[in-house]
Formats: structure tokens, C-alpha cells, sequence
């Protein structure tokens, strides 16, 4: 298993240098004068011409491949062109918005797709099983910002007033704040000290800093918040896991083995979660992690909608502005979490089936 496992993460290594290769074209080739899109389309040449040396723009490629490498290395993306931050403190407080919309919309996925793929696959052809398939297609059908208008306007507009009210966009209700967990134990913290931006990246997860520093009305108010996009934005991923673990489970279900199974008179519970699922599973997994991976790299629809300042609605902003240090980290980041998705997935095919490891 640590064999397979060392393999796995070194063969990670070259795919991530041609993420930084491929980032850093990308971001050359975004077409449009950067000059224009960050000081206006009435900035006189000079003004452009002093902008685009100070940005370093005029250098030969190569040479600014190098440069870009260092820092990324050092773990410096450089400054905002459009609002002069640090690129990283953009990432410190627009990526956590993002992991918590999309695992709690990745849990919801798995914990409703799975069962329901499950129900189907083991009464097939049943009027559940349409029934899913059905909720299924439509699933991945229906598109996300009709799906999120509709989940806002129902639970924060007609049911305004009830038990069953949701608030329809931001991150917590006027009036409340989600005060720093460090602050609340009295830790001083300065831009300069170390493990500065790991502090400020865990508060700006408001669930975990709010359960750190025992702030229960923060933690209802966030995850009050938090339902309607999960819901709109784990439809999808919710449909394709359950079909997918329906078809998985059928074709085990068909095997030989199963049927060995049930002739020892094995109860229908043991057979299909014991020896049909966890074979079945290798693929669903599969999907988890590509869908895991796409919910991570930030729904720009679902952000905007909802109110929401994630990764998928900062790199749009950035993109149409020209903000080249910010669409780079950004990407590099979201491609780093398909990479770490997907190396998930494959330590979990050698603990699912033990034979990988041995391959």
C-alpha cells in the first residue's frame, strides 16, 4: 500500500509542472490589452507603456516563465492588478466560501445519490426505481440558476415568515460576525506572523471557526445560509452519482459470485451491501472525485446568484479584467484540487480492491 501510494504521489509531480506550464500560457493568451482593462481605454501609450514595464509584460517569455516559477515556489502569486491585494490574501478569503458551499454540496450528493442508487438497482424496474431515474434526468437536466432562482424565491419569499424560511443570499444574517477564532482566545496575530493566512483561511471557514470558538448562533445562521446553494448546486452531482451507482450495482449484481452468495442463503442485506457494493464502488468513486474536484473548482453560477464572493465568481471577475497574477493562482489552485481529487481516488481503488496494490 505505501508502495503504491509513493508511486501515485510521484507520478503526480510532472502532471503538476504542466499545470504551472499550461497556467501560465493560458494566462498569456487571455485575449485583450491588460493596460486598457485595468486603467481604462483612455490610458495614453506612455502610461501604458510604463504600466506594462513595471508589470514586467515586456520581457521575453521565457524569462518571465522563470520569474513566475520562483515565486509560485515561494509561494508568492503576486498582487491583484485590478484591486493591488496580495493574490493570496484573495485566496485566504475567497477559497474557503467555496470548500464549504462544495462539500456540503458533495455530501449531499453522496449521502441522497448513493442510497438512492442502491434502492433502484435492488428493485429494478420497480416504481421507485422510474421514479429515481426519473428524478435523475431531471436532475441533471434542469439548469442550476433557474433551479436556484426558484429555491430563493420559494423559501425566502413565499414561505417568508414560517419555520421552513431560508435566507436567500450571503453568508450570515445582518448583524452577526464571525469573529476570528484567534481573536476570541486572545492570540495576537499580525499579517507577519507565521501561520498568519492558515489562521485566517480556517476563519474564514465560518462552520469550523464558529464550532473552535463555541459561537452556536453563527454556526445555525451559516449553515441556514449555506442550504439553498448546497441544494441548487449538488443536483447534478446528485443525479450522476445515483445513476451511476444503480448501473455499477446491477452489473455486479449479475455476476456469479452474487448468485454463489445467495444460494448459501445469504439474506438479500448481506449479498448486495457486503459483496455486491464495495466491488461495485470503483467507479461510483471515480465519478465522487471528478464531481468532488469540478464542485471545488467553484460554480460561478450558484456564487453569483446566491450572493456569494467564491473562487468561481472572483476568477470570472478576474478573467474579464485582465488580472493575470489572480487568474493564474486561481487556476493553479482549482488545478491543484482536481490533482489531489483524483490522487484520492486512486488511494482509494488500492483500498477498495486490495489486488491494485499489488499491480
Amino acid at each position: 500500500m505505501v508502495n503504491y501510494s509513493v508511486r501515485r504521489i510521484l507520478a503526480s509531480v510532472p502532471v503538476l509542472f504542466g499545470i504551472l506550464i499550461v497556467t501560465f500560457a493560458l494566462g498569456r493568451m487571455i485575449p485583450g490589452d491588460p493596460c486598457k482593462a485595468i486603467l481604462g481605454e483612455k490610458a495614453t501609450p506612455e502610461v501604458c507603456a510604463h504600466f506594462i514595464h513595471k508589470m514586467g509584460f515586456d520581457r521575453p517569455i521565457p524569462v518571465q516563465f522563470a520569474i513566475y516559477m520562483g515565486n509560485v515556489l515561494r509561494g508568492d502569486f503576486g498582487d491583484s492588478l485590478r484591486s493591488h491585494r496580495s493574490v493570496v490574501a484573495l485566496l485566504v478569503e475567497r477559497l474557503p466560501m467555496t470548500v464549504e458551499l462544495a462539500l456540503a454540496a458533495f455530501m449531499l450528493a453522496c449521502l441522497i445519490g448513493v442510497p438512492l442508487g442502491i434502492i433502484s438497482a435492488v428493485r429494478r424496474n420497480s416504481a421507485i426505481d422510474v421514479a429515481t431515474m426519473v428524478g435523475a434526468n431531471f436532475g441533471v437536466s434542469i439548469p442550476v440558476f433557474w433551479l436556484g432562482l426558484m429555491l430563493a424565491y420559494l423559501f425566502a419569499l413565499v414561505l417568508k415568515g414560517t419555520p421552513l424560511s431560508l435566507p436567500p443570499s450571503g453568508r450570515l444574517s445582518a448583524g452577526l460576525e464571525a469573529t476570528p477564532f484567534y481573536e476570541v482566545f486572545g492570540w495576537n496575530l499580525t499579517k507577519e506572523s507565521p501561520g498568519y493566512n492558515l489562521a485566517e483561511f480556517i476563519s474564514n471557514l465560518y462552520i469550523l471557526n464558529s464550532l473552535i470558538s463555541l459561537n452556536f448562533n453563527v454556526l445555525i445562521d451559516t449553515i441556514r445560509h449555506l442550504i439553498l446553494p448546497a441544494v441548487a448546486l449538488s443536483t447534478i452531482p446528485l443525479a450522476i452519482i445515483a445513476r451511476m451507482t444503480r448501473s455499477s450495482l446491477l452489473e455486479v449484481l449479475g455476476l456469479d459470485y452474487i448468485r454463489a452468495a445467495r444460494a448459501k442463503g445469504l439474506t438479500q442485506r448481506v449479498v448486495v451491501m457486503k459483496h455486491g457494493l464495495r466491488n461495485a464502488l470503483l467507479p461510483v468513486v471515480t465519478i465522487m472525485g471528478l464531481q468532488l474536484g469540478g464542485l471545488l473548482a467553484g460554480a460561478v453560477l450558484t456564487e453569483t446568484i446566491f450572493g456569494l464572493a467564491g473562487v468561481g465568481r472572483t476568477l470570472y471577475e478576474s478573467i474579464t479584467a485582465r488580472d493575470y497574477p489572480v487568474v493564474q493562482a486561481f487556476t493553479v489552485v482549482i488545478a491543484v484540487i482536481y490533482l489531489a481529487a483524483n490522487l484520492i481516488v486512486d488511494l482509494s481503488y488500492a483500498f477498495l480492491d486490495p489486488r491494485i496494490r499489488l499491480d
